[in-house]
């Protein structure tokens, strides 16, 4: 049993991304080996996946064991063929090469991600069953110190206006890390209470889960 405490995390937006390169075949294996010609990325690099997978599409994910035409997607494991049809994974992706903190985060808060059911019963029983569906959109909300000369706020507000989603690395204080692919919009009104800092709302909504890496 372990308890951690969120005191001293991080944020951080992507802020450069290479150009695209073709995943010609990702195999089915533990983890999942991405073939793709001469693609230039070395281990640990993060990595935007489009993939034809829906469960792997839209996903942030490390690269290891890194060769001239293959990698390996750290800790995706993508063995099963009922959930990742073989032959299905080709896409494409590409490497972030630049991060930029959302600095002066003062509260976070999470939405959406409950799990929805289908309820119903036989004639013939005397009581109702209840299967697991799909799950609800999810969101995370950042209430940030009103501060328009930050670079995370300028980043924000950019990601704001071009509706264009970016990968966010959540970085734990005791190393773990969180990556979310996210549309990120920005409130641009300032709260405005007496003897209270003023703040701006950033919110992410998720485009999946994230994908953890212990360090």
């Amino acid at each position: 049993m372990s308890v951690s405490l969120p005191n001293g995390s991080t944020v951080a937006i992507a802020s450069g991304y290479g150009s695209a390169k073709t995943i010609s075949a990702i195999s089915n294996a533990n983890p999942g080996v991405a073939s793709s010609t001469a693609h230039g990325f070395t281990d640990g690099d993060y990595i935007d996946v489009v993939s034809g997978w829906a469960r792997l599409t839209d996903r942030i994910v490390r690269v290891d064991d890194s060769v001239t035409d293959a990698f390996d997607l750290e800790g995706i494991d993508t063995s099963s063929t009922s959930l990742f049809p073989t032959g299905g994974g080709a896409g494409t992706c590409r490497k972030i090469t630049g991060w930029t903190q959302l600095a002066q985060i003062l509260d976070s808060g999470s939405e959406g991600g409950e799990q929805q059911f289908w309820t119903g019963q036989f004639l013939e029983s005397d009581r109702q069953i209840r299967i697991p569906t799909t799950k609800s959109a999810a969101g995370i909300n950042f209430q940030i110190a009103d501060d328009p000369s930050l670079p995370g706020y300028q980043l924000a507000k950019q990601a704001n206006d071009d509706r264009e989603p970016r990968a966010v690395l959540v970085t734990l204080s005791n190393g773990q890390k969180l990556l979310y692919k996210a549309y990120i919009s920005l409130g641009l009104i300032p709260t405005m209470n007496v003897n209270e800092a003023m703040t701006l709302q950033v919110t992410l909504s998720l485009m999946g889960d994230p994908v953890r890496y212990a360090s």
